[in-house]
């Protein structure tokens, strides 16, 4: 599984116009789910997001975590998982199928609602969404459950 977490002053997502799910001062989340991914990936990655010492104390120093700050806003994102290895088009092969991803997005949406006291919003998995944020900082941290830095 792969994250990709952004520090937000605000982030929102929409389909059909409609915003499906937003987040004030907290984190914006694009998740992506591989075949080969397991719920103990997901419980891994959920913790470590919502431990994850990024916000600045009131000396100017990332010692905050979410769980102090804000909110969190997941948007599933199979993109992340593209190879460019061949041609100009990416291939999309190690993402997982929809039968495997769904339930294991929806785990780790859970996993961190848990942690976070409820203060989850999400996207829809599969949709056309449209996805606007304020990267804060900027902070991005890019993680993988199959390379545990």
């Amino acid at each position: 599984m792969r994250l990709v977490i952004q520090r937000v002053t605000e982030a929102a997502v929409h389909i059909g116009g409609v915003c499906a799910g937003s987040t004030g001062p907290g984190l914006m989340i694009l998740a992506g789910i591989e075949e080969a991914d397991t719920e103990e990936d997901v419980r891994w990655l959920a913790k470590k997001a919502a431990d994850m010492r990024i916000f600045s104390d009131a000396e100017g120093k990332m010692n905050l975590s979410v769980k102090e700050m804000g909110s969190v806003l997941v948007v599933s994102q199979f993109t992340l998982h593209a190879s460019t290895r061949k041609g100009n088009r990416p291939s999309f092969i190690r993402a997982a199928r929809p039968e495997q991803a769904v339930p294991l997005y929806e785990l780790f949406k859970r996993e961190l609602a848990s942690l976070l006291e409820g203060r989850v919003e999400s996207g829809e998995f599969g949709a056309d969404m449209q996805v606007s944020l304020v990267n804060d900082g900027p902070v991005t941290i890019f993680m993988d459950s199959r390379n545990r830095e």
